[in-house]
């Protein structure tokens, strides 16, 4: 019998999905053109496993990528629950950071993955857009983020980020960044 495309995965078939999600983020990362056999090995999941739940590079690239930003967009709800608004904004903005590290590092297998005539698109930044307007309207009410500023004006911000080599130390240049960011949005708030 057929599983349908919607329908949810076994827990054990879900932990699967994502030991290979996060072994082929670490191996893609280092190397574009990581063998696929590789990342199944070290996943410790079959050939026929990995091609069920990925039938191809793409396929998988694609989803790592999707995967990790909606990460990051799920964490913002998540901070809200626990943090005052412009503490979960800043904790999410070091998120994103990572999440940036990474896409720089997997730049080379999105580009191949996206190259080819006939592939899928690079998936957009909605989900993580929407995070930002979440965490930045919630540091406006409650009045330690300067109104008025757009997810987009944010993005437009923070896009020194993807200029970071993450090859490097990044995450020191990554905070004074971020902090400096802050600093700007805390500026002019209703309650400074």
């Amino acid at each position: 019998m057929q599983q349908k495309k919607d329908a949810p995965l076994r827990s054990d078939a879900q932990r699967n999905r994502e030991r290979i999600l996060e072994v082929a983020l670490d191996e893609l990362t280092r190397c574009a053109d990581a063998p696929l056999s590789v990342i199944a090995k070290k996943a410790g999941v079959g050939q026929a496993t990995f091609y069920r739940n990925f039938p191809s590079r793409e396929s998988l690239v694609l989803e790592i990528y999707r995967h990790e930003m909606q990460q990051v967009a799920d964490a913002a709800p998540q901070l809200l629950q626990t943090r005052e608004p412009d503490l979960a904004l800043r904790a999410w903005m070091d998120r994103l950071a990572r999440f940036a590290m990474a896409k720089a590092g997997l730049s080379d297998a999105i580009r191949q993955a996206t190259s080819a005539p006939g592939t899928p698109e690079k998936p957009g930044p909605a989900p993580v857009t929407a995070a930002a307007e979440l965490l930045l309207r919630a540091g406006e009410r409650a009045g330690t983020i300067r109104p008025g500023v757009s997810g987009e004006d944010f993005f437009l911000a923070i896009g020194g980020l993807w200029q970071i080599d993450p090859r490097g130390d990044w995450q020191p240049r990554a905070d004074r960044l971020l902090d400096l960011i802050m600093d700007g949005l805390r500026a002019g708030a209703a309650g400074r």
